[in-house]
């Protein structure tokens, strides 16, 4: 068979998925960039053309720059402590000791219970009234009385990140997991015959075998985390007075409550610009990575 012949296949074979592809993906993400550029409401009118009003609303408004701090804080503290905590456990859970293979299974579990779960749980637990870490706190003596965790700006959005990073650390966990059981035994072994300690046995025999998969793991948890709704939405809603109010958050609002479907579109598309940005700078380390090993 000629090359032009199977390239020709190869489409034809394919030609399904992008027509689907078109369709789920493509119309959508056409029709929102068209919305951007109206004045449409959700219900009820179509809107007028505005040009980039929409886009100059929302880069000049404090909504955006406020929401957009709160992204980037949520997204830079919760990844660097579930990288952090993840590799730990891995590092724990890598050792011969008994139990090891149930206390595998039970780190798995934080991870896969549905986003929608772990925020009621964490809420139940932040419970000004009768929830556990205020009981545990005032019984420790550590507390005088209950807070409203999820109640008080200046810690609701502490309160988030400590249940967004017990559901996502073991996803690091595993990554670096499976990452050191290929360090070779024999190298691991002449180091501690050479007298290396643990720290510089971890930073020049362990970290390059882990380095390329925990930086795939730092663009799947950054990436996720800068988009991040579902845990937000359900815990606190955006508050209190906003406080917790990230980019995706600020989106479903514009949209959905307050009805501003065309500037709800360009906020949707000034996220997906930064996510798309994002990901393309991880890219780009990844090969850079790939090429020097």
């Amino acid at each position: 068979m000629s090359g032009t012949w199977i390239s020709t296949r190869a489409w034809l074979l394919m030609l399904p998925l992008l027509v689907v592809m078109i369709a789920v993906i493509g119309w959508p993400l056409v029709d929102t960039v068209r919305l951007s550029f109206t004045n449409a409401k959700l219900v009820g009118t179509e809107g007028s053309f505005v040009g980039l009003d929409n886009y100059a609303r929302m880069f000049g408004g404090s909504n955006f720059r406020r929401a957009l701090v709160t992204t980037t804080w949520f997204a830079v503290v919760s990844v660097a402590a579930e990288m952090v905590l993840g590799v730990l456990a891995a590092l724990l859970l890598n050792q011969q000791f008994r139990g090891r293979t149930a206390l595998r299974a039970l780190m798995i579990l934080p991870w896969a219970l549905p986003t929608v779960v772990n925020a009621t749980l964490w809420r139940l637990i932040y419970n000004p009234e009768y929830g556990a870490l205020n009981a545990a706190l005032t019984q420790l003596g550590l507390l005088d009385s209950y807070r409203s965790w999820l109640g008080e700006p200046g810690s609701a959005l502490v309160a988030l990140i400590v249940a967004d990073c017990w559901k996502n650390f073991p996803l690091v966990a595993l990554i670096a997991l499976a990452a050191l059981q290929a360090v070779p035994r024999d190298i691991t072994a002449a180091s501690l015959v050479d007298g290396a300690g643990p720290f510089n046995r971890f930073r020049f025999v362990i970290m390059p075998y882990l380095a390329g998969p925990l930086l795939v793991a730092l663009v799947l948890r950054t990436i996720e985390a800068f988009k991040v709704f579902d845990i937000i939405w359900v815990m606190t809603r955006g508050g209190p007075a906003n406080s917790t109010r990230t980019l995706s958050i600020l989106v479903y609002q514009e949209a959905f409550s307050f009805q501003r479907a065309g500037s709800g579109a360009s906020l949707a598309l000034i996220v997906t610009l930064l996510v798309t940005i994002l990901a393309g700078a991880y890219a780009a380390l990844l090969r850079k990575a790939a090429g020097a090993s």
